[in-house]
């Protein structure tokens, strides 16, 4: 089974049905199927061959779920590209793929043209939307499909490890790399999705995360698959992503925590109905229990946590809606904690560095097995090596495991604050933080102490109209973890810097602290 199996299921068994809703466009299967199948026509018919890399800079719309479709029916590998992302830094992923082409939008081309222009493989650009109008030096996105001869056939045969996608990290910590998805990767976790999301033609699912990380991703096909409707979202606002609930009657969707968050606090949450929301999935980072709380509180549907990585395409593990107990026996409570169990052809183990599983409590390295699991890292064997080892993807991710089964990560191996010779998990200090009744945001970083090494540094957003001091946090914090573990020095900022997927970046936190040091302690 490969990605353009899974449109022609739709196309042949939902081809009269409502497929897309973006802005004013609305779809059917039957449609879809004729663009994605003109624009792999097109994209064939500028030269691009089997194995090529084709790029895309676009926010999400109905456009990027065409290209993923249509570069896999062309026979191309496709690159997605965080659009915000410096054009130096486009460059550079660009470049190191040796992209030939680059699918891009108005909204985003100025950055396009500036991170493209000194790429010394790429042979054209697609444009989408008014800025292509009259230009020669571009293909115009929707002049192309309205002259290309549909690509009725795939271009090439594949295989099921061929390479099909390449992510990039987001390369906080030196060189980006970029990671190889096979058709064996992408399909097998659309498989696992399919089961763990219970997704069927009568969902309707909104695309809220960003298309350019797999958290989204992987909808483009799987949730096309079962011939289900797709509403996109631009960009993430609370607002917006109320407004189209209430609008499209959304039931399913995947968010980030600091997505959830912002949703939960939003002032007019109640004027909304949100009430066809069945199944909220969150991941990629980790989900403080005093905000899970209030989102299961202020939302009407079931939650669900994922964890998992792009190196694994992505999901690993599940905390099942049924384990989201809010009271009761003390075991089942702390689950919320939890990122749950490995999921359904997915094998998850927590380790020490010998390879040894730890005993429950004790802090390992999480691994992970799989169909799902990567080919590696693009031209990077070292850092392949490194990862994949004895067919376990290592995840760098430091975490426990109870005698159930259940997964408690504690931090990244880099977030490790050691201050003092104590280990602290800057996840257990956040927890503690979000407790406070001011709190709507906090990181936790180690930074450089004197006596200490490191100390345990808090970054804050307070809510706005509240107020709380650093002494008062200490000694809230005092009241829920260990005086070693609180923090000895907080900040109070407007907002945190995050991610194009929404994760709060640490390592730029850190840089503002750890300049003029040589060795980085952590």
């Amino acid at each position: 089974m490969f990605i353009h199996h899974t449109l022609e299921r739709a196309v042949r068994l939902f081809g009269d049905h409502e497929a897309v809703v973006c802005g004013e466009t609305r779809l059917t299967y039957r449609q879809v199927g004729e663009r994605v199948a003109r624009l792999a026509g097109a994209l064939v018919a500028q030269g691009v061959a089997a194995g090529d890399r084709v790029g895309i800079l676009m926010p999400n719309c109905h456009r990027y779920m065409e290209t993923y479709l249509a570069a896999e029916r062309a026979g191309a590998v496709l690159v997605p590209l965080n659009h915000r992302l410096a054009p130096a830094e486009l460059s550079a992923i660009l470049t190191d793929a040796e992209a030939t082409w680059l699918v891009t939008d108005t909204a985003l081309l100025a950055p396009a043209e500036a991170g493209a222009a000194k790429v010394p493989s790429l042979c054209g650009m697609v444009v989408a939307g008014a800025a292509a109008a009259g230009r020669a030096d571009v293909l115009d996105y929707e002049a192309a499909l309205a002259a290309a001869m549909p690509l009725e056939r795939v271009a090439r045969p594949w295989q099921e490890q061929d390479l099909v996608q390449l992510y990039y990290t987001s390369g906080t910590t030196g060189r980006p790399k970029g990671v190889m998805l096979s058709q064996r990767n992408v399909m097998s976790n659309a498989y696992h999705a399919l089961l763990i999301h219970g997704l069927g033609s009568e969902d309707v699912w909104l695309h809220a995360a960003p298309m350019f990380h797999l958290a989204d991703a992987w909808t483009a096909w799987t949730v096309t698959w079962v011939g289900a409707r797709h509403i996109f979202l631009p960009q993430f606002d609370p607002s917006g992503f109320l407004e189209l609930v209430q609008q499209e009657r959304v039931t399913k969707t995947l968010l980030v925590p600091t997505m959830i968050n912002m949703i939960v606090n939003h002032p007019d949450l109640s004027a909304y109905d949100t009430r066809t929301l069945r199944l909220i999935t969150f991941g990629a980072s980790p989900m403080p229990a005093d905000r899970l709380r209030a989102a299961l509180a202020a939302l009407p549907c079931r939650f669900s946590q994922l964890y998992g990585m792009t190196e694994t395409s992505p999901f690993a593990t599940q905390l099942h809606p049924e384990d989201m107990v809010l009271e009761g026996e003390e075991r089942l409570v702390r689950r919320l904690l939890s990122c749950g169990r490995e999921i359904p052809g997915v094998r998850v183990r927590v380790v020490r560095d010998g390879g040894d599983e730890v005993a429950p409590g004790e802090v390992g390295e999480i691994i992970m097995a799989g169909p799902n699991v990567m080919l590696g890292y693009w031209r990077q064997p070292e850092a392949t090596a490194a990862v994949l080892r004895d067919g376990w993807m290592h995840s760098g991710d430091l975490a426990t495991v109870d005698d159930e089964g259940y997964i408690f990560i504690v931090d990244r191996k880099k977030d490790m604050i050691i201050t003092g010779g104590e280990n602290v998990y800057s996840t257990e200090v956040e927890d503690a933080l979000y407790k406070h009744p001011a709190v709507l945001e906090a990181a936790v970083i180690g930074v450089p102490d004197e006596r200490w090494g490191e100390r345990v540094h808090a970054v804050v957003v307070l809510r706005p109209g509240m107020s709380a001091t650093v002494e008062e946090l200490q000694a809230f914090c005092r009241q829920h973890i260990a005086g070693y573990k609180v923090p000895r020095s907080v900040d109070f900022a407007e907002s945190l810097p995050k991610t194009g997927s929404g994760k709060i970046q640490k390592a730029e936190l850190r840089e503002r602290y750890w300049q003029g040091y040589e060795r980085r302690v952590h």
